[in-house]
């Protein structure tokens, strides 16, 4: 019946905008790679070790690549603009600088501003000392960076060195690895409103198990608040944060990094949940 055509033109249809938006999304790889402009940013700030191992892998992929990154650290910052406060730019040095704001402000500051006559290729975000999974990505400054390379139409990706409290970070992990994954991950191509989170996990670069491509996991926020006093008697707080205990599933980003695998997880941009959605629309239309 008419109904039916319709319901099938309609799948069809969204079918071939969503192939689309994928072919359009993967148009860096390749041979164009060598010849893309990266740009890298981070949530650890301008000084931080892992924004010069990002660096050292952009400069595996292309010569042509950018710096914009917090003045300071701007961890759990997710995904914020400074809206309230001026921005200020310093320059580091050549094709490298310090924006006193968030990851967000610096990913939009440099396209919009910074490299407006020739916009990136791809932003890389991170690499974040320690990992950014499960429930983690919605806090995360990292993973905000690649979500506004997203929202702005740029290939993005997320990238974090998981490591143990009191031993030396394995930078040499994601430096080995990373160019490599990058590369066959933006070979891959994806729509637009996807960016991908990766992590390395806690291990010398040669006892990496392999690559799994993970979905988000799930654990619970071990948040708790510390008090402390000022030496004029006034109260003060600090956010604690403890990672809880995660559901066990194999296919998860916890459980891959866990098991000595670089993760690699497509993250998108809609919140919505799709079930409750079609469930609240039935109980309402009722209404």
């Amino acid at each position: 019946d008419w109904s039916s055509d319709v319901c099938s033109s309609d799948l069809w249809a969204g079918w071939r905008r969503s192939r689309r938006l994928a072919s359009e999304a993967a148009d860096v790889k390749g041979p164009a790679l060598a010849k893309a402009r990266i740009l890298v940013t981070n949530d650890d700030g301008i000084h931080a070790p892992g924004l010069e191992a990002l660096i050292e892998i952009a400069h595996g992929l292309s010569a042509d690549v950018w710096v914009v990154a917090p003045e300071i650290n701007q961890s759990g910052a997710a995904h914020s603009l400074s809206l309230s406060k001026p921005l200020r730019l310093r320059e580091v040095s050549e094709r490298k600088f310090a924006l006193e704001g968030t990851p967000s402000d610096c990913v939009l500051f440099a396209v919009k501003h910074l490299l407006k006559d020739r916009k990136p290729d791809i932003v890389l975000s991170g690499v974040n000392r320690g990992t950014n999974m499960a429930d983690d990505v919605t806090y995360s400054g990292t993973i905000a960076g690649a979500m506004e390379g997203c929202l702005l139409g740029i290939p993005s990706i997320a990238l974090s060195q998981a490591y143990t409290h009191g031993h030396p970070v394995k930078w040499g992990t994601a430096t080995h690895h990373g160019a490599s994954v990058v590369r066959k991950t933006l070979a891959s191509g994806w729509p637009r409103n996807v960016f991908v989170n990766i992590n390395f996990p806690d291990v010398v670069a040669a006892s990496v198990k392999g690559v799994k491509v993970t979905r988000q996991g799930v654990r619970g926020f071990g948040g708790h608040i510390v008090e402390r006093i000022d030496p004029r008697g006034g109260a003060y707080y600090w956010i604690g944060y403890t990672p809880g205990e995660h559901e066990f599933d194999d296919e998860s980003d916890i459980s891959s990094v866990r098991g000595g695998f670089i993760s690699v997880t497509p993250l998108h941009l809609d919140l919505t949940h799709e079930a409750t959605r079609r469930k609240l629309a039935a109980e309402l239309d009722k209404a």
